[in-house]
């Protein structure tokens, strides 16, 4: 990696597959991976019936639904380092530059030699549609990125490509047909919010009907929010005994995490966020949460 990382300079950065966390996803989503690696493993087989396995993939979805964790668990499953590159690496204020930027950073990675998953986040800022573009200088230089990350799409061969958009609507049709494969990545369901909680929740054990509780009213909430819900509840059991305040109620302890943990603009307000009556409910669970590894 520290070839790796010399060659990108600040083009990009390099998260090791150490570092990666398993995602939480749908039975669609995971099975669409599962498949993907398997094809990779299979590349032999695959060849001795002529085709080869899918190398890129477009992931699509709304804000924090863990397009950059399903990635990096991908990378790691490879056993290969990550490269994130966002819109700040390439985008640039002149003419010219953002297609330089994009240029480096792929003969970086062929400089480096080391088969790597690159995946470029907010893909919208350089991929989005050219239709409807007047032609100014902004909207020139938008149009000659464009083609040069698509030519160098299809040279790009030590590794593997992912890119994810919050805006698949706005993605060029040229771009979107580079990619062997697109992925959308909803929202979690109900399953996926209960096993997200009780993950984020750790190390306090939270009664099952508890759990099935907070993913009922958290319907909407994005994988991010969620963690953001959960690490909140923590730190609020953790602080306020040092601060000689009580943790007996959970209305209080939820109404003080929700209070500093808004969802996105853009995100539909989940019920736990927008009804009070929601939080006054949650004085149902079993409370409060054993933490794993104190004595009873």
């Amino acid at each position: 990696m520290d070839r790796l990382k010399a060659c990108l300079g600040k083009t990009a950065d390099v998260r090791s597959p150490k570092d990666a966390e398993e995602p939480i996803l749908d039975a669609s989503v995971r099975a669409s991976l599962f498949q993907w690696m398997a094809e990779i493993r299979a590349a032999d087989e695959l060849k001795s019936v002529g085709v080869k396995p899918r190398t890129n993939a477009l992931l699509f979805g709304p804000p924090g639904c863990g397009k950059t964790t399903l990635a990096h668990h991908f990378a790691a499953r490879l056993g290969l380092p990550m490269v994130v590159v966002g819109s700040e690496h390439l985008m640039g204020a002149y003419l010219g530059e953002s297609g330089k930027n994009i240029a480096k950073l792929f003969d970086g990675l062929a400089a480096a030699e080391t088969p790597v998953v690159l995946f470029m986040d907010e893909v919208e800022a350089v991929g989005a549609s050219r239709s409807g573009r007047t032609g100014g200088q902004c909207d020139d230089e938008k149009n000659s990125a464009l083609t040069v990350l698509l030519r160098k799409m299809e040279e790009f061969n030590v590794g593997y490509f992912m890119a994810a958009t919050n805006l698949p609507d706005g993605i060029d049709p040229a771009f979107w047909r580079r990619f062997n494969m697109q992925i959308g990545i909803a929202l979690p369901g109900f399953q996926e919010r209960f096993a997200i909680i009780k993950r984020y929740g750790m190390p306090f054990a939270f009664e099952d009907d508890d759990l099935d509780l907070l993913a009922e009213v958290t319907d909407g909430a994005s994988p991010a929010l969620l963690r953001e819900l959960m690490e909140g509840v923590k730190r609020t059991l953790v602080v306020r005994p040092r601060m000689n305040m009580p943790i007996d109620d959970p209305c209080t302890i939820f109404a003080s995490v929700i209070s500093a943990t808004m969802p996105p603009p853009e995100m539909e307000v989940p019920k736990l966020w927008r009804n009070a009556d929601t939080v006054k409910g949650l004085s149902a669970m079993s409370w409060h949460p054993q933490r794993l590894g104190d004595q009873a």
